[in-house]
């Protein structure tokens, strides 16, 4: 032991710096580390191989592989009982007095019955069959012989030999002869390879059906993405959703728990499928436990929907191939058709595609309209799809603010009467101004004669929340933004709610995150057609559907920002939607800015001209023929209400009390008269311009209101 030397103060002595006497101490080294007994080290090795994944993997392929030929044993044993017995008609019997249909249950019976018949009577042949058998081998040999010998006797006269009259019967004799000696060559080797083949036989089912417990299945198929949809798969999901009821009966059906189904049959990217329920189940309890369904049909939530048909106790299942929820549909029809037109009272504008792959087709016919959702999840370009469809019928005006003015709306320039565009509060102001004029035209629409018709009015606004949330006030104190009883957006948005409909004043919105404070709950209540793309939470899918439509399966908050864009749940009765929901959930086209400018271009071609105001004028002072020649533009004529309606839009507190009186005095008094073309009243644009000149080279005073 080696030994370490320090030095040491006597005890007694003072120890000083210079005179301390020391002594010499021996202490020994630290002990050495005591080495691991080589039990433990071998348990540690064995601990380390057995959890190590490449011993984990063998050990579950292993079992799987056992396992495939096992229970292919099983399965083979049980198709070869079955098709011996009748155990599967006895199922099916059994299986049809569980769902309640005596109908079907008497008519397995009578299969039943017709399998027995036909095999007490091949049980009956069998007893006649060796004496049959042996009567037909003795005819048959001998019939043989007979041939042979008259075959070689020909043999015998052709060649004039003798001996080739038993030449046919001894080549036969051969020929069986080298028959036996093959059999017995092979016989050997098929005796040891014969069991292996079964038992590759039995893998190969085990293997196809992939009968072997969960654990030890490979990764792929444990997860079952991209699993198809088969009756069993599905009466497995329906027997594991946590109803009782359900549960015992199809545990009383046996294997035949897929009686409860219908075909199941192709629906766009997926599959649909009628379940027949048991008697005690009702369709609410399928309905509410739709996440778990789609747990267990190896679906995410979004990709499992249930509706209920017309049939009693049964529900509908769309199920989705995994994953084809996130592919893109094809492009709208107002791109691919360029002949389209729209009809505001009688048509539907072509949307999208529900998630069956059907057409989703929306009648705007006098219905509010709200689209909200998340921020970049496609609310401007599902909002702008239907006004370009609407755009193709040539009667209908459109009033449009866009409060984030990056130009997505830029292509309705002379399409629309009003576009302002812009994020700031005077462009607020602007909008609510524009809205304004929108309820003064509805209030002279109101007072019109009974039966009188008016031209569709779409009173369009782009991120609204923007007017909502704007904290500007007018000269009286008034705020343009909120939602009190002096709030003016707010107000002028309620009163086109309330009484626009029967007018065809029409209010569309889009806005973003939808809370109490940048949607008010009477401005979104008002909105008869709704819709959501994606959402954060559920207290704001119920702001955007409303509490009814959320309570029935409505679930925006379950779609996928980013993933799911331009998809939209819609609450409307413009919209076909399964009998049993309160809402649908659709796909919409994408259309670009570049599809879109050719689709206005087409629109603009369909009309006389309009000339787009940018902004709304509020000077007292105005020139009503001046007016009156803007509102025309470049068309050659417009019809009379048609004028009115461009000049109260362009100034309401000048012209939002006109009628046809007063537009007929100012035109009567400069000599440009409205008159009658194709039985309607019009205005020329070329009277109106000659009129102006003719009052400016005369030096007349200007005709101001």
């Amino acid at each position: 032991m080696s030994e370490n030397v320090v030095h040491l103060h006597k005890p007694t002595d003072p120890p000083t710096p210079d005179t301390a006497p020391t002594v010499l101490a021996v202490v020994p080294d630290a002990p050495p580390a005591r080495p691991v007994p080589l039990w433990v080290r071998s348990g540690r090795a064995v601990k380390t191989a057995a959890t190590h994944e490449r011993t984990r993997s063998t050990g579950r392929a292993v079992a799987r592989h056992a396992s495939y030929t096992f229970n292919g044993g099983r399965i083979v044993a049980r198709r070869t009982w079955d098709g011996r017995t009748g155990s599967r008609y006895e199922r099916m019997i059994r299986a049809a007095e569980a769902a309640g249909n005596l109908e079907a249950a008497e008519e397995w019976e009578e299969r039943l019955q017709r399998f027995r018949a036909a095999r007490h009577h091949r049980r009956m042949d069998l007893l006649h069959s060796p004496v049959e058998a042996a009567k037909g081998v003795a005819v048959g040999a001998g019939m043989s012989i007979g041939t042979l010998v008259a075959l070689g006797i020909v043999m015998a006269i052709n060649t004039g030999h003798v001996g080739d009259v038993i030449t046919p019967l001894t080549a036969t004799i051969d020929f069986i002869a080298l028959l036996i000696r093959i059999v017995q060559i092979v016989w050997g080797p098929a005796l040891t390879v014969g069991p292996f083949l079964a038992l590759l036989a039995l893998w190969s089912v085990g293997r196809e059906q992939q009968a072997a417990p969960n654990w030890a299945l490979p990764a792929n198929v444990r997860n079952g993405e991209g699993e198809p949809i088969t009756p069993s798969i599905v009466v497995k999901a329906l027997r594991d959703l946590g109803v009782p009821a359900l549960r015992n009966a199809i545990k009383e059906m046996g294997d035949a728990g897929a009686s409860m189904l219908g075909p199941i049959t192709i629906a766009g990217c997926g599959v649909e499928v009628d379940v027949t329920l048991p008697s005690g189940v009702s369709t609410n309890e399928v309905q509410n436990k739709r996440r778990k369904l789609a747990e267990n049909l190896t679906r995410h939530e979004h990709e499992v929907f249930i509706t209920i048909p017309q049939a009693a106790r049964t529900v509908r299942l769309w199920i989705a191939d995994s994953g084809a929820l996130d592919e893109p549909i094809g492009p709208s029809p107002l791109v691919t058709d360029e002949t389209m037109t729209a009809d505001y009272a009688k048509g539907k504008a072509p949307w999208g595609q529900d998630l069956r792959g059907d057409a989703a087709a929306l009648s705007l016919y006098q219905r509010h309209l709200l689209i909200t959702g998340l921020s970049n999840q496609g609310k401007t370009v599902a909002l702008r799809s239907l006004a370009l469809w609407l755009s193709l019928d040539r009667s209908v005006q459109f009033l449009m603010g866009d409060l984030k003015g990056v130009g997505d709306w830029a292509m309705f320039d002379g399409l629309a009467m009003t576009l302002i565009q812009g994020p700031t509060d005077e462009h607020v102001i602007q909008v609510t101004e524009m809205v304004e004029g929108a309820v003064d035209e509805m209030n002279r629409r109101i007072q019109a004669p009974p039966g009188t018709t008016f031209p569709p009015l779409i009173v369009l606004v782009d991120e609204a929340q923007v007017a909502f949330m704007c904290p500007a006030k007018d000269e009286d104190k008034r705020p343009y933004g909120g939602s009190k009883a002096n709030s003016r957006y707010f107000m002028a948005v309620r009163k086109i709610h309330n009484q626009g409909r029967a007018v065809n004043v029409l209010m569309w919105q889009g806005t973003q995150d939808p809370t109490n404070e940048n949607l008010p709950k009477l401005v979104r209540e008002g909105a008869h057609t709704r819709a959501s793309l994606a959402l954060g939470t559920e207290s704001q899918a119920r702001m955007a559907l409303g509490d009814k439509a959320v309570d029935g399966g409505a679930a925006p908050n379950l779609l996928r920002p980013g993933l799911d864009r331009g998809t939209l749940v819609v609450a409307s009765d413009g919209i076909t939607i399964p009998a049993g929901q309160a809402s649908i959930t659709v796909r919409t086209h994408y259309i670009d800015d570049d599809a879109a400018e050719a689709i206005t271009d087409r629109a603009k071609a369909l009309r006389d001209g309009v000339t787009t105001l940018h902004a709304i004028e509020r000077s007292a002072e105005h020139d009503s023929l001046a007016d009156i020649a803007a509102v025309i533009g470049d068309a050659p004529r417009v019809r009379t209400k048609d004028v009115l309606a461009r000049l109260a839009t362009r100034n309401a507190d000048a012209y939002g009390g006109w009628s046809f009186i007063d537009l007929k005095r100012v035109l009567d008094d400069a000599g440009a008269e409205p008159y009658k073309s194709d039985g309607v009243m019009v205005v020329a644009r070329d009277r109106v311009a000659r009129a102006l000149v003719n009052r400016d080279t005369d030096g007349s005073a200007s005709a101001h209101g």
